[in-house]
């Protein structure tokens, strides 16, 4: 299997290919269809999900494999609170109870109340979803998608598509997150051999 064979297309050809992978996906695309009913502003189903599901796609894995969970973002800048978030996570357990891998649920409003705790340092205060994925540890993780208003599955992909369908891991060094890049690029090795990490 040529699992190289969309490295180096034009973008419009890989976001095609990008977006018929991920909703070809059963995980991806069971999980997407639940996402609509919730009605959260701005959500966006983000990363690791996306693109080890193309990645199990171009070297025979199974739908699922090497992933941990889906990440879903949202953002509403209403309610700041914890207690906040913590009912939307609560109202879309249900939704989600019987999907074979958790969802887990944040509000970019608020991330960068939390953040520093957590990582020892700073984070911009995210305009959007969209904007938040700009500021992932590595290039190729940052990616995101969605229904549009007309139930066409939608794309946010800040810095093209070609990182992941080289199955290479890029830095994204507008934030200090070197542990991450390099924690999350050996996981993914670990799954996939086939993938490259540029060093940090």
């Amino acid at each position: 299997m040529d699992h190289l064979r969309y490295c180096g297309l034009s973008f419009e050809k890989q976001r095609a290919a990008f977006l018929d992978i991920v909703s070809a996906d059963p995980l991806i695309a069971e999980t997407l269809s639940r996402v609509r009913v919730l009605g959260l502003p701005d959500w966006l189903v983000v990363s690791g999900a996306l693109y080890n599901s193309v990645w199990n796609h171009l070297t025979g894995k199974p739908s699922g494999y090497g992933i941990r969970d889906v990440d879903l973002f949202y953002f509403d800048e209403s309610d700041l609170s914890y207690e906040a978030e913590d009912s939307v996570i609560a109202r879309a357990a249900p939704v989600f109870a019987d999907l074979p891998l958790p969802v887990e649920i944040r509000n970019q409003a608020r991330v960068h109340l939390w953040y520093p705790s957590k990582f020892g340092r700073s984070c911009p205060c995210y305009s959007s979803s969209s904007d938040s994925v700009r500021f992932f540890a590595s290039k190729t993780h940052a990616v995101g998608v969605r229904f549009d208003t007309d139930g066409r599955l939608d794309l946010v992909a800040p810095f093209g598509l070609d990182d992941i369908f080289s199955f290479c891991i890029t830095p994204n060094r507008v934030l200090d997150s070197r542990q991450t890049h390099e924690a999350k690029g050996a996981r993914a090795r670990e799954n996939w051999p086939e993938i490259s990490v540029v060093p940090w």
